[in-house]
């Protein structure tokens, strides 16, 4: 029969060297539980409507969709993976070994980094299509971006490797008892290199192209640009590309919000406890982001909204269906 103390831990035959179990209120962890499950179902299956979309129809296949199909994939792998691996943080103990804790930092921390890449390489396609739409269709070609696409992800997963090396190599290296996750990690160095370069060069640019677009508006308001056919042609492809910016302007705002709280509680030099609530509640912030893009997509995006119906409705299934109008 277990002793009151032995109880209270996660292995009790290691009595000497096992942790003792944080155990929540149930009501609190049933909350948890709920929530957190809900969101990760339906942000894998949002994500995925938006990867099938991009993917099936041809008529998407441009380079601002196929950044868009990056940040879908990070976005739908934080709902498959990372929140219901996310979900056992809140458990008393962790009981799925060292090396598994190893791996599981090393998802999240390559899904995030992708996505935080993939914003500057959005805003970098705005920046362009805005400020220089002449040389638009010749500096930002499909075949340039699936480079950067891939450099992207090859880039986060390096990163993500090194920054996790010495929990990798040698898993529960900084545990101080049996049933605990602790992985640490150089917090300066990453600091720097997912927030601090990357959401600078994000509002930069994003600064840029909204003192253009403004400038931009305003002279098509004052009938200042000229009325041949080709500045015509040309002011349509503008307005075009500005609803493109507002739209993709709104994905990088939300990011933003999402992010920086996590970031900004680092930046403090303020140490929250791992699986604390205060923990939960910003990590479930950043998570909830990869939920919400594809929710923006349906407000502003007709194209997404058409091809979810032919999705759902299994259209796509028809001979051709690929060669569909849905724009």
């Amino acid at each position: 029969m277990q002793t009151s103390e032995e109880a209270e831990l996660c292995f009790p035959q290691l009595l000497n060297t096992s942790c003792k179990k944080h155990i929540r209120p149930q009501s609190e962890a049933m909350f948890i539980y709920i929530v957190m499950s809900s969101i990760s179902l339906l942000t894998a299956a949002l994500n995925l409507l938006v990867i099938i979309s991009i993917s099936h129809f041809r008529q998407l296949h441009t380079p601002t969709n196929i950044l868009l199909l990056s940040l879908a994939v990070s976005d739908f792998l934080v709902g498959l993976l990372v929140t219901p691996f996310q979900i056992l943080f809140t458990e008393p103990c962790w009981l799925l070994g060292d090396l598994v804790c190893a791996l599981f930092y090393l998802i999240p921390c390559i899904t995030l980094c992708a996505s935080v890449v993939n914003m500057v390489l959005i805003s970098v396609d705005r920046y362009v299509a805005i400020c220089d739409p002449l040389h638009y269709p010749t500096k930002i070609t499909a075949k340039r971006v699936q480079i950067c696409v891939f450099l992207c992800w090859g880039y986060s997963v390096f990163y993500s490797v090194v920054l996790l090396y010495d929990n990798l190599k040698q898993p529960g290296l900084y545990n101080s008892c049996y049933g605990e996750c602790v992985i640490i990690i150089t917090g300066a160095i990453d600091l720097i290199f997912t927030f601090i370069i990357p959401i600078s060069a994000i509002i930069i640019l994003y600064v840029r192209v909204f003192v253009v677009a403004a400038s931009q508006a305003r002279a098509m308001r004052s009938h200042i640009t000229a009325v041949t056919l080709k500045s015509s042609a040309t002011v349509t492809v503008k307005k075009s590309e500005l609803k493109a910016a507002r739209t993709l302007g709104v994905v990088v705002a939300v990011f933003l919000m999402c992010y920086c709280p996590c970031y900004c509680v680092s930046l403090s030099g303020y140490d929250f406890v791992i699986g604390s609530s205060a923990e939960v509640v910003l990590i479930f912030l950043v998570f909830f982001n990869s939920c919400l893009n594809p929710v923006i997509y349906a407000f502003f995006y007709p194209w997404f909204r058409k091809s979810v119906k032919l999705i759902i409705t299994l259209e796509i299934l028809q001979p051709h269906s690929s060669e569909a109008n849905i724009q």
